[in-house]
């Protein structure tokens, strides 16, 4: 059993070590082993009007939101403090009092 990780673009298990490069013989993609210096990806999170948002900010909901699983909705001009920023569909993680912790996307609020 190799510990060589699956190809990135077909994810195929059958890559296999060429010098300093790591291919894949399905798909013939080639990438180095190791990622290059700097070449980390530094994800950025914005609000509505463009701003960025941090861990920890307070924003506000611009619009009503509907809420699955309940039966009231989110009013728009909600302020929520001390958000978590999380990859996914929804970015952001956070609890609001009379709803709880819930998770909402970053093009529905703008910072306050």
């Amino acid at each position: 059993m190799s510990d060589l990780p699956n190809c990135p673009e077909c994810k195929s298990e059958y890559t296999y070590e060429v010098g300093a490069l790591l291919v894949c013989p399905e798909c013939a993609h080639e990438w180095s082993k190791s990622p290059a210096p700097g070449s980390e990806k530094v994800r950025v999170w914005k609000d509505a009007n463009g701003t960025v948002l941090q861990d920890g900010d307070t924003v506000t909901v611009i619009k009503d939101l509907k809420v699955k699983g309940s039966s009231s909705a989110l009013k728009g001009g909600t302020k929520v403090r001390n958000i978590r920023l999380i990859d996914g569909d929804h970015n952001i993680d956070c609890k609001i009092e009379g709803f709880g912790s819930m998770e909402l996307k970053s093009e529905f609020v703008k910072k306050a």
